[in-house]
């Protein structure tokens, strides 16, 4: 793992390599042309090609592309018969924009997926693990004060094994 701090690490699998971990929380600013300057340690991770489309609770969901084709090909095993995997293939793929961030590490947000998640100016933009979330900022600093205590006071285990 890498020095406090640092924004992402390898997750180290059987045979020591593993996939890169977007991590931390950050706070750019849009400029007027609605571009977001990624933070600098999520560029080298993103530089080829990325994916951004609607995530849950009203973020945008922010893929490096090899993820994004995982997923993709993951919700492709759906079944066809179920209504709510067609609806969740509807709404995740429809609102996808397939972006290369510019030299200085910017992408631009389209006006979908900016109404979506209600941006304007004010971002934050955290590190989800294989995902970067791009919320509104009052939108995190509610959804943070309304979760934390949950999280601190859970005393189940919610990920079977993790504790």
């Amino acid at each position: 793992m890498g020095p406090l701090g640092e924004t992402w690490v390898e997750a180290l699998g059987p045979d020591g390599g593993g996939d890169p971990m977007f991590l931390g929380t950050h706070y750019p600013r849009l400029d007027d042309k609605f571009r977001l300057t990624l933070p600098a340690r999520f560029r080298e991770q993103l530089a080829t090609g990325l994916v951004m489309t609607r995530g849950q609770e009203r973020c945008i969901y922010v893929f490096p592309m090899d993820e994004f084709e995982r997923i993709h090909e993951s919700l492709r095993q759906a079944p066809m018969t179920s209504k709510q995997a067609r609806d969740y293939l509807r709404i995740m793929l429809s609102g996808a924009s397939d972006e290369k961030p510019d030299k200085q590490g910017r992408v631009t947000l389209n006006t979908s997926l900016r109404a979506y998640a209600g941006l304007d100016k004010e971002v934050a933009v955290i590190g989800a693990g294989s995902r970067v979330e791009v919320w509104d900022l009052n939108s995190w600093e509610t959804y943070l004060a309304d979760r934390e205590q949950e999280f601190a006071d859970t005393a189940e285990e919610v990920v079977p094994g993790l504790f």
